[in-house]
């Protein structure tokens, strides 16, 4: 089997370039911005973007990717620092307004990616799901979460924030549901 060759330093430059300007035009204009316009955005002839990604879903993929392999690293350093000494309840509590308020961000670039069928890889998801796993753990070892506080639970508490409203909103709403969590609350 032939492994694939690295790419070169300008490719990697032009492949983030046009991985920025998709997510700034993606974010203010939905997934209906022309390639070509992602292109001029990004500073490169729309041949080198084509070349990079054939499509609109390969190239709405990878931006949906990036925000995730993101995530996935929020997760892993905070699960780090928990290792190293910090509270895990206080890493729990900052990793989910940060992931929040990522979303918030990120939100037209996912609806983007259902309106054109792009999906993200899934190894992520296992990386994250372990590393809030361990963070749990932790909480729950600390005495801070209730027992039966589970991934799912989290992943749920993510999914039903509200990403359409102000920032204010969003913390307030993190404020009254977070407590639910914890072991204090029942």
């Amino acid at each position: 089997m032939t492994q694939a060759r690295p790419l070169r330093a300008d490719a990697v430059r032009n492949r983030k370039k046009i991985l920025d300007a998709a997510h700034l035009l993606i974010t203010r204009h939905g997934p209906e911005v022309p390639m070509d316009a992602i292109a001029e955005a990004a500073g490169v002839a729309v041949g080198t973007l084509y070349r990079h990604y054939p499509t609109k879903t390969d190239l709405v993929g990878a931006v949906l990717s990036r925000h995730v392999e993101r995530m996935t690293l929020a997760v892993e350093e905070a699960a780090d620092r928990v290792r190293a000494g910090e509270h895990a309840m206080t890493e729990l509590t900052a990793l989910v307004s940060r992931v929040i308020e990522a979303a918030a961000q990120d939100h037209a670039v996912k609806a983007a990616a259902q309106g054109v069928g792009a999906s993200y890889a899934p190894e992520n998801d296992t990386r994250a799901a372990a590393a809030l796993t361990e963070l749990i753990t932790a909480g729950q070892a600390d005495g801070d979460l209730h027992s039966d506080v589970t991934v799912a639970d989290f992943y749920l508490l993510l999914a039903t924030a509200p990403l359409d409203q102000p920032r204010e909103v969003r913390e307030r709403w993190l404020t009254l549901t977070l407590p639910g969590f914890t072991a204090a609350a029942r």
